[in-house]
């Protein structure tokens, strides 16, 4: 499996020494990928994977636009009390563990010029060092999928607002336990939080940058 990039919050460290970030995030715009990495151990596991089977191609979509565009992505998964484990190792125990849940992170599979956070609440900017790496990549816009809509990811997009954050929940990248839930949601995203619910296809993104020949 690709490493992604271990974060360090070191802001004098130079390239060849793993910092943090080299790169602006284009557009100031990043994409966070929610929980979608995992064993699926949890209570109501099995309603909730069916649900981010549906939507892992479309969030691997939009992941495929964004890094064409020059928009960094970022993983932020619950540690579920693993605190000697990594997110490799997480993505390797979820590849171990076979099924479905093999396949969406198969779908997910974090590159080497990814980021990663490992969350202890729902929010992945609770104790997670997220607020500081969108400071570094200079991040004025995030993107956020994965699951659940109404729980682990709207809690970090109302936060992402807190933040200063302009945010985009796209509704065919998130999911919840049942659609009816998060219909639900999406409305109270219109109506409450104004919060967009574009879909991941029709988010204006960065223009794709040139191959070097």
């Amino acid at each position: 499996m690709p490493s992604t990039r271990r974060l360090s919050l070191s802001a004098s460290a130079s390239p060849s020494r793993g910092a943090l970030a080299v790169e602006e995030a284009k557009g100031g715009t990043a994409l966070l990928i929610v929980d979608m990495i995992s064993c699926w151990d949890f209570p109501d596991a099995d309603k909730l994977l069916p649900a981010a089977v549906a939507v892992a191609p479309s969030i691997a979509a939009l992941k495929r636009r964004c890094k064409a565009g020059g928009v960094p992505a970022i993983y932020a998964n619950d540690n579920r009390g693993r605190w000697r484990s990594d997110f490799s190792a997480l993505v390797e125990l979820s590849m171990a563990g076979g099924g479905p849940g093999a396949t969406v992170t198969a779908s997910l599979a974090p590159d080497n010029d990814d980021y990663f956070v490992l969350k202890p609440q729902q929010s992945a900017f609770v104790a997670t060092p997220l607020e500081q790496l969108l400071g570094v990549l200079k991040v004025r816009r995030l993107i956020v999928t994965g699951v659940a809509s109404d729980q682990c990811v709207l809690s970090t997009a109302n936060d992402a607002r807190m933040h200063g954050l302009e945010v985009v929940l796209p509704k065919d990248c998130t999911a919840t336990q049942t659609a009816r839930r998060h219909a639900m949601l999406l409305e109270q995203c219109a109506t409450v939080f104004g919060i967009a619910t574009t879909s991941g296809s029709r988010i204006r993104l960065p223009a794709a940058r040139a191959r070097k020949r």
